[in-house]
């Protein structure tokens, strides 16, 4: 959004908090396994679904590089909701819910329909807190936001078997090789950056 790149975003992610990065390495076993059994949805409607993944596609982007589609990021989400983030369930139903009423207000239509600028707006708008249109309720607009994006960064970031980062999609994009582990750990000279890593995906970094 707004012309920052991907890269810029994820690795500056500490700006939202080191919660993040701690949520990041958060084991969700439940999740993991849910999304090693299937990646149909468990918790998100069809229509939610379209929803949450056009919401994560303007939040990281797809551009020469691959985005939050790619990577998976909306399997993520689901798995997460139906486990170990259910709490979270009720603030999706109600943020999916005041998006579309917010896309109506300012556009007549709901928000999987819009332009890619005018989805822009919406977001922003929720982002700051002040949508025109959103129901009253028990979450507000940037709190719905907020969940969201911490998701869809987690999604892109966090290792596969929880169902996002599709093929190493943000990974890839980060240059992160992956943990050491499955190299028997990283030498001297390639944690120094002067030998050359073989990531998961069998390409050197």
């Amino acid at each position: 959004m707004d012309g920052i790149s991907r890269r810029d975003l994820l690795a500056g992610t500490v700006v939202y908090g080191s919660s993040l990065w701690l949520l990041l390495n958060v084991p969700r076993p439940l999740a993991a396994r849910a999304a090693a059994e299937s990646s149909r949805p468990l918790v998100l409607t069809e229509r939610s679904w379209k929803t949450v993944e056009a919401i994560t596609a303007r939040i990281i982007p797809t551009d020469h590089e691959p985005g939050a589609v790619e990577a998976g990021c909306t399997n993520f989400i689901d798995k997460a909701l139906a486990h170990e983030d259910a709490a979270l369930k009720p603030v999706y139903k109600a943020g999916l819910a005041g998006v579309d009423a917010v896309s109506r207000k300012r556009f007549g239509k709901p928000f999987v329909t819009l332009a890619a600028e005018q989805q822009d707006d919406v977001l922003l708008a929720i982002e700051a807190g002040k949508a025109d249109g959103w129901p009253k309720g028990d979450v507000p607009p940037a709190t719905f936001f907020e969940a969201v994006r911490a998701h869809t960064i987690i999604g892109f970031l966090a290792d596969p078997k929880y169902g996002g980062n599709r093929d190493y999609a943000g990974w890839r994009v980060l240059g992160y090789p992956g943990g050491g582990h499955h190299l028997g750990g990283y030498s001297p000279g390639q944690l120094m950056g002067k030998e050359k890593i073989t990531a998961v995906w069998g390409r050197e970094v």
